[in-house]
């Protein structure tokens, strides 16, 4: 299937009306996995889309949380950081180069607490921090 094709489809299965700069914002999160914040998606974007404002960007990321089409991460103390991958795994940000990086569910979630009958999850969020491969050697301890 082609991006714009998924990217329409994942818009319309969430409610949400298909628009330029939706599309667009949507298309980004889908192709980049880079966890990216709401400057890089409008310093990335605004280029080539001149009509879009940083304000459009922060409404169109809200409404696409808020209709559980994309993640909102709050694993970066000074910024929201948004993953267009909405499956069930974690996340592991470098506290050096700040890039935050996939773990899959096999990797995080070793604890089944859904099988668990006093509790009935809905989401899961988990975040790890350190030091990742390329910046390990960086750290003096």
């Amino acid at each position: 299937m082609n991006i714009e094709k998924e990217t329409k489809e994942r818009l319309l299965n969430y409610g949400i009306k298909p628009s330029l700069h939706r599309m667009a914002i949507m298309d980004y999160l889908i192709k980049y996995k880079t966890h990216p914040t709401v400057d890089t998606i409008y310093n990335d974007l605004s280029p080539s889309i001149p009509t879009l404002s940083k304000t459009t960007v922060y409404n169109t990321l809200k409404i696409l949380t808020d209709q559980g089409a994309i993640l909102s991460l709050n694993i970066d103390e000074k910024n929201v950081r948004y993953d267009g991958d909405i499956s069930n795994h974690g996340h592991f940000r470098c506290k050096i180069c700040d890039n935050v990086y996939d773990f899959t569910p096999e990797e995080v979630f070793a604890l089944n607490i859904k099988s668990h009958g006093d509790f009935q999850v809905t989401e899961c969020h988990v975040y790890y921090k350190g030091y990742c491969k390329a910046c390990n050697g960086k750290i003096s301890l």
